[in-house]
This record gives C-alpha cells, structure tokens and sequence, in this order.
C-alpha cells in the first residue's frame, strides 16, 4: 500500500500591515492609541497586524508633548501598507503626501483619517459626497475647503469601508477597534479592549458633545444682564422680565442679543440651563427631577426633552458616559 503523504502545512499569513503617516508638531495620543491596538499585544493574543510609522521627512520629528519622535520610514512606506492612518496634519498637504496616500487607496488600502487628517482624503476627492466625522473646531474649515464634503460634527467616527474619519483624536481607539471588529469579528476587539483596559468600545454614532454655542465671554453691554440670568436659572424668567431689568423693550433686547450673541435671548437661557444639566450629571448623582428643577426646566419629562433635542442622547446615557 502507498504510503501516506504528509500534509503540506499552510503558508503563513503575512500580517495586516498599518501604516501611520504623521508629521512635525504631531500629537501623540492618535499614534499611541493606534500603536496600542495594531501592535504587539503579547504572547496570548494573535497577532494579525503590524504597525509602522512613516514620514514626508523621516527623521527626528517634534511632537506636542516636547520630546522628539524618532521616524525612520519615507512616503514609500505606504506602497506597501493595507491601512494608512492619517495621525495628523496640516490642513494644506504637500503634493508629495497627497499623490502617496491616492497611491495606497488606489492600490486598495484603507484611509483612516484623524482630526485634521481629514483635510488629506478630503483633498483627494476620497469623502466627496460623503459623511464625514470632523471635529466641531475643524468643520467651518473643511466647509470653506472642500464644500463637496458633508462634515457631520456630531459623531466621534464615520466608516466608509475604503476611508474612514475620527472628529477627534480621543476617538483614534474606538474607530482602531472597530477597525479590527471589521476584520476579526468582536471576540478578538474584545480581547484587545480588555488588554488595554479600554473602557466600553463606542459606536460611530456617540456624539461628540462639543460646547455649546453661547459659552465664552459676555458682551459689555449685556453683560449685567446675562450675570441676573445666571443666577436665576431656577425661576420662571420671560422675555418681558428680561427686557425690563435692562430697561429696555422686548423687540430691543431681542435685537442686541441677535446681533452680540447670535441667538434669541430665550434661546440663550435654555442654552445656560442644558450646560448647567451637563455639569450636573457629570459631577454629582442628583437625580434628574432634582436637576430639573435646579436649572429651571420644571419637570423631568421636560428636561429629557430639552436634552435630547439638543444633545440627541438622554441624561442618563450623558452621565454614563461622562460620570
């Protein structure tokens, strides 16, 4: 009888190579949360990445932190990469960067912009009537820039599947690990969650809770009377009392609020109660109708109402969130 023949073993997977393209000045939570999640993750977790850095000018790189990062990879690193992430950058790339990055998604590989990364894909045509997560800083900008873009500042990532968008560089993890859910399924995220010690992974749609639009400094003029208010966001305050602590009439100070604060004077004191809410669900465990009352929005049904509106979330899953 013919002897058996020894199975062929199977040839060994080369890993998912991540490339990420940083730059002088570069902030370094963007590179440490994607190095965390795409690197060496010890002996008992399967290693199906690898991760590099690469530069427009490799060499010894400046950072926000103050220290220098060292980069030993060019631009043609990316010709090889299967993920590329934009870490940060300027919002006017150099030729050079922009015909790398076209070259990689051209080749197939995956953009993951960052911050101001964006500015890289947006600039290639790659997020043209697209969504896009843009931080709320960065999306009058990107606007101006590239109006073919539709920049949604309200979601901490958007994935399209060949290009992907983080608004903020707090989000680099979650958008990583759903980066590797997409690969590896949740079990194996899960496993590198649980090595970092990653709070839970946040969907896409998690809003970014920027600041609301009536905080910064008060106007002279309206100043006495934004100082009343304020201290006052328990009680029923109308237009009319408004108007006449200033001493002023009601379509006046309506005027002088659209033109110093851009928003109608009752629109601003809702705005001052939902900050004051915020705060309050961060910082102690009062509980909502408790709340409610303290910031002038009567009831708890109401105050759920108000919030979602403006915040499309509830207090309860803010304060999860923030607590």
């Amino acid at each position: 009888m013919p002897l058996d023949c020894p199975e062929t073993p199977p040839a060994p997977v080369s890993p998912h190579r991540v490339v990420a393209l940083v730059a002088p000045n570069q902030e370094l939570y963007p590179v440490t949360s994607a190095s965390a999640v795409f690197g060496y993750q010890g002996p008992d977790i399967p290693q199906h990445y690898s991760f590099t850095l690469c530069a427009e000018r490799p060499g010894s790189l400046s950072t926000t932190l103050g220290v220098p990062m060292q980069v030993d990879s060019g631009l043609d690193a990316m010709d090889e990469a299967d993920t590329v992430i934009v870490a940060g950058w300027t919002l006017v790339p150099s030729p050079a960067v922009l015909d790398a990055v076209s070259r990689a998604h051209s080749r197939g590989a995956r953009i993951v912009a960052v911050c101001a990364g964006i500015f890289i894909p947006a600039a290639l045509g790659l997020l043209d009537g697209r969504r896009a997560s843009v931080h709320w800083e960065l999306s009058g900008g990107l606007a101006a820039r590239h109006p073919r873009v539709i920049p949604d500042d309200t979601v901490i990532y958007v994935d399209h599947g060949d290009v992907a968008t983080a608004g903020a560089s707090a989000a680099t993890l979650d958008l990583c690990l759903h980066q590797v859910l997409q690969d590896h399924g949740a079990a194996h995220a899960m496993r590198i969650g649980r090595q970092l010690a990653a709070g839970p992974h946040r969907e896409g749609c998690q809003r970014q809770y920027p600041p609301l639009p009536t905080a910064g400094p008060m106007p002279d003029s309206l100043a006495p009377l934004l100082e009343w208010l304020l201290g006052r966001l328990p009680d029923h305050v109308t237009v009319e009392d408004m108007a006449a602590y200033s001493g002023v009439s009601a379509r006046t100070l309506t005027r002088q609020f659209a033109d110093q604060l851009g928003v109608p004077p009752a629109r601003w004191l809702l705005e001052r109660r939902l900050a004051a809410t915020r705060a309050l669900l961060e910082e102690t465990d009062l509980p909502v109708e408790t709340i409610a009352t303290r910031v002038g929005l009567s009831s708890a049904v109401n105050l759920r109402r108000r919030f979602h509106t403006a915040l499309r979330t509830t207090p309860a899953a803010y304060r999860r969130s923030f607590r």
